[in-house]
């Protein structure tokens, strides 16, 4: 599964896998894929250069990423506290309130609150940008679309291409101008935040805009045929996240989530602003519904939405609150019907692409 993109970066196939996980994102870069690690759950830089020297010892000195989320204008002098502020009393009374119809317990005392959707703070960004750069990191990707134009430079110094999601052909030709070395082309069925155009549409805009750039596509991929799909419409590689999150590597918190992402339908998500503040695909469930509501005070913007919810999720995890618990996952969540191995799932993508191919070159005669 060769591309000219994954031939430069020196992987065997061209699967690029997101990732909150270091030990689905080694799997995969051992299976022969480039493993990519989310940022955005670490709060210290201690705890990101920790999973990232653990990565160094299991990727077998083959290449793996970090993607981070970082707005493209410098914020400074904006520490967590001033946002805490920014948040009105009545989302906070509408949390308790929420929880306690649920009957959802209190945290032990002493138990942290969960993770902190921080890293949007300059400080926070920054400070995981030098742990990476002291890493043998060989992509720098950003959620949010291109970082800050020193950010771009200081990876290109390193020799580490930078990648950002776009989710229009507009967004894409901006991560373009700005330096950008790959674009992840986002469809609106990708978990996590997305646009409002699919992924048969948008991939092959994306790659018309920013020719001779390469472009992934993201979004309702998780089978071997799907990555022929994207293939065929011009992308260089596929982009998955959802597909690892029903891994053996994964190792969610909550058993019961996993229950329920194995159970869900394709048609068992919704784009909801409850978990950042930006619309984000996930698990439709009472959280998301109650957010929806007459009596909801509406979603803050981000990030003042995943501070407020933030240690709400950690009690609805910690505890297995089932009509609340949720995940971001795309659509692809229909087709997570069983827990494997990374490798397994690597092994259902190669072979479902040279099915795929083999039905194309008997089509084509």
């Amino acid at each position: 599964m060769q591309t000219e993109l994954s031939r430069k970066l020196g992987i065997q196939h061209a699967i690029f896998g997101f990732t909150p996980f270091p030990a689905v994102a080694a799997a995969l870069t051992r299976a022969g894929g480039f493993g990519v690690l989310g940022a955005v759950r670490y709060g210290s830089r201690d705890e990101l250069a920790r999973d990232l020297d653990w990565l160094d010892e299991h990727t077998d000195s083959l290449p793996y990423g970090l993607d981070v989320v970082m707005p493209a204008k410098k914020v400074d002098g904006v520490t967590e506290a001033d946002v805490e502020a920014m948040i009105p009393e009545g989302h906070r009374a509408y949390v308790r309130e929420t929880l306690e119809k649920h009957g959802v317990p209190e945290l032990p005392e002493g138990e942290s609150g969960g993770w902190r959707i921080t890293g949007w703070m300059e400080e926070v960004a920054r400070g995981q940008l030098d742990v990476a750069f002291e890493h043998p990191v060989k992509l720098l990707a950003n959620a949010l679309g291109p970082p800050p134009p020193d950010v771009v430079e200081r990876a290109h110094r390193h020799g580490i291409p930078v990648a950002a999601l776009a989710g229009s052909a507009r967004h894409a030709q901006r991560h373009q101008e700005a330096g950008i070395d790959i674009v992840v082309a986002q469809g609106y069925e990708a978990g996590g935040h997305t646009g409002e155009i699919a992924t048969m549409v948008l991939t092959p805009e994306v790659v018309r805009a920013v020719d001779p750039l390469p472009v992934l596509a993201a979004g309702g991929i998780g089978s071997g045929e799907q990555i022929a799909a994207a293939l065929a419409l011009g992308a260089q590689g596929a982009w998955l996240g959802s597909l690892w999150l029903t891994t053996t590597e994964a190792r969610l918190q909550s058993r019961a989530l996993t229950r329920k992402l194995l159970a869900a339908g394709s048609g068992d998500t919704v784009r909801s602003r409850a978990l950042t503040g930006k619309p984000a695909r996930q698990l439709r469930t009472a959280w998301t519904d109650a957010w929806e509501a007459d009596e909801s005070p509406g979603t803050l913007p981000m990030p003042l939405q995943g501070l407020l919810v933030a240690e709400a999720n950690a009690r609805i995890q910690r505890f297995e609150v089932e009509p609340l618990l949720g995940t971001p996952v795309g659509q692809i969540v229909g087709a997570m019907d069983s827990e494997r191995s990374v490798q397994a799932v690597v092994d259902d993508l190669t072979r479902g692409f040279e099915s795929a191919l083999t039905r194309l070159n008997r089509t084509a005669g």
